[in-house]
């Protein structure tokens, strides 16, 4: 009770004007937003430096987010909370694998974001540090401002209550809720692919896109399956600071990454279809050029065959001198030609 009183009381003190207030978080390079929370209402923004001092206050929690840090705040942000040197180290070098480790009391989360831009798929990655009454999020790459998490948690001072682990959920899901309009744009591309497919052959530029949109799917698919594990492991309750009322709302998350998952394999799969697909279109067109090529061929090598037969130019051959040798060999020829283009546009060979 002495901690809440004396939080409340430093809160009063701030808005008077008895404490200074605290830096606009954009006034430093790197933080975005640096915030105090008790029972889930914002109590004020503070500096970098206040961090630790107020994570100490009862039913309190700090929420800090940060895009790019220089080593120097990361190493300032260590100090305040006490994180593991091997998880700012981490932090420090973007392009990390999805993970979930736990040093003592506190947490390290990695987890990879996509967004739609310009029609392409961009990549980019949040690194989360979760201990007892703080959270911190490093924003690396292109990836979505979590201003309107924030906002959403705020507005439920209830939930927000719960403190760290809610904050943690929140950036989960709102992680997992952006992967989703970017497989709804990758469906309409296929499907467009598809109705081509079906319509005509494919050109090299559609097959060089169905190429591309593979090697995407598969890119979106290596951030998002290791995450399944790692919300997965959310929905137990020996972690750190775990509250078990939060497990349905990790379960959640966890189905929403595995929906992801299943319609990612699904569309990868109709893309596998799909070329399969063209090149047996393709196959069959050739076949079916290849046999009218056979069949003409065929046709044409009977008068071919005859003339050559009579035109060898030897004196004793038959019927050089018949009257009518010349009309009955055209008759002949025509006869046959006549009877093997029926025969093979009976065997739709034409």
């Amino acid at each position: 009770m002495e901690r809440t009183k004396d939080l409340n009381s430093t809160s009063s003190r701030a808005e008077t004007g008895a404490v200074a207030p605290a830096s606009s978080p954009s006034a430093r390079p790197g933080v975005v937003a640096a915030a105090v929370y008790q029972q889930g209402q914002r109590i004020r923004d503070i500096r970098i430096e206040e961090a630790g001092e107020w994570r100490t206050h009862e039913n309190a929690v700090v929420w800090i987010g940060l895009h790019e840090p220089d080593e120097m705040l990361l190493h300032q942000v260590q100090a305040e909370f006490n994180l593991h040197p091997l998880a700012i180290e981490d932090a420090a070098q973007p392009h990390q694998r999805p993970k979930l480790e736990i040093y003592g009391d506190a947490m390290f989360i990695v987890a990879r974001t996509a967004h739609m831009k310009d029609g392409e798929i961009v990549f980019g990655e949040t690194h989360l540090f979760v201990g007892r009454g703080y959270v911190v999020s490093v924003r690396h790459g292109a990836s979505s401002s979590y201003l309107a998490v924030r906002q959403r948690c705020e507005a439920t001072p209830a939930a927000l209550a719960h403190g760290e682990n809610y904050i943690l959920y929140s950036i989960l899901d709102f992680i997992v809720d952006n992967y989703m309009p970017v497989i709804e744009v990758v469906q309409e591309e296929v499907e467009t692919l598809e109705d081509l497919m079906l319509r005509e052959q494919l050109t090299k530029v559609d097959i060089e896109r169905l190429y591309m949109l593979r090697r995407k799917l598969l890119r979106l698919r290596n951030a998002v399956v290791p995450l399944v594990d790692v919300c997965r492991r959310y929905e137990h309750i020996d972690l750190p600071g775990m509250d078990s009322t939060l497990q349905s709302l990790f379960r959640d998350v966890t189905d929403h990454v595995r929906r992801v998952q299943e319609d990612i394999d699904a569309l990868r799969e109709v893309l596998a279809f799909a070329f399969e697909a063209s090149v047996m279109i393709g196959q069959t067109e050739q076949t079916a050029i290849a046999r009218k090529l056979a069949a003409w061929a065929a046709i044409l090598a009977v008068p071919t065959a005859i003339a050559g037969i009579y035109g060898m130019n030897f004196n004793d051959m038959p019927e050089l001198k018949f009257q009518y040798g010349y009309f009955v060999v055209l008759g002949v020829i025509a006869t046959l030609c006549v009877t093997l283009f029926a025969l093979f546009r009976r065997a739709k060979w034409l």
